[in-house]
């Protein structure tokens, strides 16, 4: 009989010693905080200077590609505003141009163009900090080839929490 009341004591003495007293304090871990969610501790974002000390005059980036009687040609320019560029389109001789505003992600914009889905079909956008491309505008080649068309893709922002987001 005293082996069983032994053992049970014994168990219960070493379970009270291996669990602090309620009012000790834990030493706390250096490698975990506590941040509140709702005010998270962010350093303030980085941005881009409104406008730019120097443009370039030649283009940034460039596309073309043959149609049926001459060239499908895209070119992006510099602006003085920092985050615009200027789009020049020349479709077998008919020009056009439109803007493109990019998301300020904190360092220099890199604007890119890359082949649309259809032939005669460019694609607008810039490459994020990942080097992922984001499409911003469509140029393309109407059915009847008699035409092309600039459209909005997506509108880009950026969250305060560096977050790239996209609104459809």
């Amino acid at each position: 009989m005293k082996a069983p009341i032994f053992s049970f004591l014994t168990s219960v003495l070493f379970l009270l010693l291996s669990h602090p007293p309620a009012g000790a304090q834990r030493p706390a871990k250096r490698d975990t905080f506590l941040v509140d969610p709702s005010k998270p501790v962010l350093p303030p974002p980085r941005t881009n200077p409104e406008t730019r000390a120097h443009i370039k005059k030649e283009a940034v980036a460039e596309y073309r590609e043959k149609s049926k009687h001459g060239e499908f040609v895209v070119k992006l320019f510099q602006t003085s505003k920092t985050m615009s560029y200027r789009i020049d389109v020349d479709f077998e001789g008919l020009p056009g141009s439109d803007t493109v505003h990019l998301p300020d992600l904190g360092n220099e914009p890199r604007p890119a163009l890359q082949k649309g889905d259809s032939t005669t079909s460019c694609l607008v956008g810039f490459l994020d900090n990942d080097n992922k491309f984001r499409e911003v505008k469509l140029i393309f080649v109407t059915p009847k080839g008699n035409q092309f068309k600039i459209t909005t893709v997506r509108h880009w922002h950026v969250s305060t929490h560096y977050r790239l987001v996209a609104n459809q």
